[in-house]
């Protein structure tokens, strides 16, 4: 995910917002399904620059037209992703906005099917963007390392993860917390670390397990720190959701 322009959209923005829809729409009348706030994420993940996001935008609607062509991802189509329980909705930080809680030690290298993969990460990705609220365009994702081993190391679907959120979701993460982060998995990160871009690479935290609970207490209010650390709430497993 690229450069994120704090704040309040000015009326600068929104007039290249509609440069940048009269672009697109003229290559592709399917961006007239696309709303402006859409539009306003790839012009800023673009630093604004009106034909960087056209090129960006044009090849997400393309995408999506193939990816999701009824506009939902079914659950049907992930089922066995989502019987691993690699993903937990939790509540909200203390901006405000959604928080994600991933659990990669539950996703095993061996019996990954990468088609379904993708769909799963489009199932995610949908599911946590629908509950940001009004006024507010990111979220927050925390993830636990706790347990992961060589088996369930991935290199291969983490950078499919980063190219479809960068591609894709552009300045919807707001931050991501990586805890319980075990030295071994460091190897596997070093392998990623060069597909993500500098401002995504900015948004990513390792925290120290001395330092977990202060941070995720500064992050989130009491009542929405999960039981698993501590705190109060239940997470929401992605099926149930």
């Amino acid at each position: 995910m690229a450069s994120s322009v704090g704040g309040d959209a000015g009326e600068g923005e929104w007039l290249k917002v509609a440069e940048l829809r009269a672009m697109a729409e003229a290559q592709d009348p399917h961006v007239k399904e696309v709303d402006n706030m859409t539009l306003r994420r790839f012009l800023r993940a673009r630093d604004h620059d009106v034909s960087k996001a056209s090129a960006m935008l044009l090849k997400f609607v393309a995408w999506r037209r193939e990816a999701v062509p009824g506009g939902v991802m079914p659950a049907e189509q992930v089922r066995g992703e989502l019987s691993h329980d690699k993903a937990r909705m939790g509540g909200v930080d203390r901006a405000g906005r959604p928080v994600v809680f991933a659990f990669p030690a539950k996703h095993f290298s061996a019996n990954r099917d990468m088609a379904e993969h993708k769909r799963f990460l489009i199932y995610l990705l949908d599911k946590i963007c629908a509950r940001i609220p009004r006024g507010q365009d990111k979220f927050m994702c925390v993830v636990d390392l706790k347990g992961w081993g060589y088996a369930n190391s991935d290199v291969r679907a983490y950078i499919a993860t980063i190219e479809i959120m960068q591609s894709y979701y552009p300045e919807r993460l707001g931050k991501a917390l990586m805890i319980h982060v075990p030295y071994i998995f460091m190897k596997a990160w070093k392998m990623v670390y060069p597909f993500i871009d500098a401002n995504t690479r900015a948004k990513i935290m390792f925290i120290d397990d001395k330092n977990l609970d202060e941070t995720l207490r500064r992050e989130m209010e009491e009542s929405q720190v999960p039981e698993i650390y501590g705190g109060k709430l239940t997470l929401i497993p992605l099926a149930d959701d």
